[in-house]
């Protein structure tokens, strides 16, 4: 599937929120001119410690299910007809004792947990919740110790369509805590500590559309580090999202994941991403990468991608890499969406490692060697074979063969950076925009600076209106190329104007 990094591509219940105000510096400004601040007010829902409690009697005409029966949940929803609902008692439930025992929900089933009530695998079963049918739904139980393996997942093993997970403790299995499907809400809930993925959403159809990610705490996921016992893999962190078309993210806290916070990888289209709070995760916060349009508005972003970025620094690496990382990945007006574009605004991005870093792999297209998504395409070409010369050098193709960093706006965010505070000297205060000089394969049409000069000048991606506190370097066509704000402004890149910067550390 996806790779995350420009190396790899070479040979219905009211939510508990709580309000939680952004913190900035007071903005001045070298212009006399009243600059826009950005500093939205964030809903953050802080789930995981007091999650909200259950019904302690058992609702009418529900089937009751007892913790003191091995397998009694499994067994009552055998035996009950579609559209029953369960109440598990208060105590720890248990399945069978096969790996592969688990739930098979019939279609419209309901799953209600009393208060104490826990489903648990005893790191034995695979899998908790399976099976294909539609509109089944899960409130206030605690899923815990299933082991499923990589890439799987325990709540909603085969990614049926229609669930819905609200007020649920997903917490300490392998693999994915949660899938997801068509039409899926996840709300109010606790993703915590799981193995792989706090939720992967991939169906192997690609079918996945109207997902609802909203009010839920994401926290301490890919804890088995999958990215340093498989190097690059591009298959961990807080949340995974596979070709969805339409997911709205709001209102979520993502943070202490090991990786990244949020993370859309192949042939994803019309996310709005809003009102998060995404802070301290190890790397980047956002990852949108071979993906088109999305709306990524009114966040607090914070205290990210330092360890993952201070290592490729230490290593001698000499790539931006941006705390939100757009690889691949722009607007495109023929792909129906909410939006034609990227825009990214209203954001506050506070003391991470970097800022926001479009990148285009020159290498990476489709039908390429180097596309380690192998097999797939873009959406707007559906048979890979029609990507190969002599037709991939013509127009349409050779614009449409490949994903684009293209109609990225970027405007009325606040930027603050204090060196002191992230513990850096260098290359933790770039924002980018940038490609690699085209080398591979070689009857590729896109060789030498024709992708750089595209994504820098000629593909409408654009900064204005934004506030900049702190020491602030601007990386441009190419990973050598670094300027400051005064050339960033100016010809020939023409960036951030109506702009406010204020040089020094950030407060």
């Amino acid at each position: 599937m996806g790779v995350k990094w420009r190396h790899r591509a070479l040979p219905a219940t009211p939510l508990a929120l709580a309000l939680l105000a952004a913190t900035g510096c007071d903005s001045s400004t070298r212009d006399a001119a009243p600059k826009p601040t950005a500093a939205p007010s964030t809903s953050v829902a802080r789930v995981c410690a007091k999650p909200a409690a259950g019904p302690v009697k058992a609702p009418v005409g529900a089937v009751t299910v007892d913790p003191a029966v091995p397998g009694d949940l499994a067994a009552k929803t055998e035996s009950s007809p579609a559209h029953t609902t369960f109440w598990l008692r208060p105590g720890k439930h248990t399945l069978m004792s096969d790996h592969y025992d688990q739930v098979i929900p019939k279609e419209g089933d309901v799953y209600v947990g009393a208060p104490g009530a826990v489903l648990d695998g005893r790191k034995s079963n695979h899998y908790a919740f399976g099976g294909t049918a539609r509109d089944v739904t899960i409130r206030y139980l605690t899923v815990q110790g299933f082991v499923a393996p990589q890439d799987e997942g325990v709540v909603n093993h085969d990614s049926a369509d229609g669930w819905v997970i609200e007020h649920a403790t997903i917490q300490n299995n392998s693999g994915a805590g949660l899938m997801a499907g068509a039409r899926q809400q996840v709300r109010a809930s606790c993703l915590r500590d799981n193995g792989q993925y706090g939720m992967n959403a991939y169906q192997a159809a690609d079918g996945i559309s109207g997902l609802v990610v909203e009010g839920n705490e994401i926290v301490g996921n890919n804890k088995d580090d999958w990215e340093r016992r498989r190097p690059d893999c591009g298959c961990s962190g807080g949340v995974k999202f596979w070709a969805v078309n339409g997911a709205d993210i709001r209102g979520n806290w993502v943070h202490d994941n090991r990786g990244t916070g949020l993370w859309a990888d192949t042939n994803n289209n019309d996310f709005l991403i809003e009102d998060n709070l995404i802070e301290d995760n190890d790397g980047a916060a956002l990852i949108y990468e071979i993906s088109y349009n999305a709306v990524i508005r009114k966040n607090t972003i914070r205290r990210n991608n330092r360890v993952e970025g201070r290592d490729y620094a230490a290593a001698g690496d000499s790539f931006p890499f941006g705390t939100v990382y757009l690889s691949e990945s722009g607007g495109e007006p023929r792909i129906r969406a909410r939006t034609d574009k990227i825009e990214i605004y209203r954001n506050v991005l506070e003391n991470n490692w970097s800022g926001i870093t479009l990148w285009e792999n020159a290498d990476r297209f489709c039908n390429s060697p180097a596309n380690t998504s192998s097999g797939d395409c873009t959406l707007l070409v559906k048979n890979t074979d029609r990507c190969t010369q002599p037709a991939i050098a013509k127009a349409p193709l050779y614009s449409d063969c490949r994903w684009k960093t293209q109609r990225v706006d970027i405007h009325d965010n606040r930027f603050v950076l204090d060196k002191s505070v992230v513990d850096c000297t260098v290359k933790c205060d770039r924002m980018a925009v940038l490609s690699n000089y085209g080398t591979y394969p070689d009857w590729s049409p896109y060789q030498g600076e024709r992708v750089a000069e595209a994504i820098t000048g000629e593909q409408h991606n654009r900064w204005h209106d934004n506030v900049y506190v702190g020491p602030w370097t601007f990386v441009v066509h190419d990973a050598s190329r670094a300027v400051g704000f005064k050339q960033w402004q100016g010809t020939p890149y023409r960036q951030d104007a109506g702009s406010a910067f204020r040089a020094g550390d950030g407060g």
